[in-house]
């Protein structure tokens, strides 16, 4: 039960980490896409969110491991 916990803190701070990473570079794709063409809100939208996704599916394996590994081995 213990272990249960400690894999659910884990994932916690980690989701407080990986979040937050994906949802800024969804909002800087967004913004790069309004200031700098002439791209329809569907594009905006669209690449923001594709953006988001594939940021969410790369952080969230990285920040886990970086996070347990520190968490198991503290400097």
């Amino acid at each position: 039960m213990n272990s249960e916990t400690h894999e659910q803190t884990i994932g916690r701070r980690s989701a407080r980490i990986y979040v937050p990473l994906a949802l800024g570079a969804a909002l800087m794709f967004f913004l790069a896409a309004s200031l700098t063409g002439d791209f329809p809100m569907v594009a905006r939208f669209g690449g923001a969110g594709w953006v988001g996704l594939l940021s969410l599916i790369v952080a969230m394996p990285i920040v886990t491991a970086r996070l347990k590994k520190s968490l198991r081995h503290p400097a």
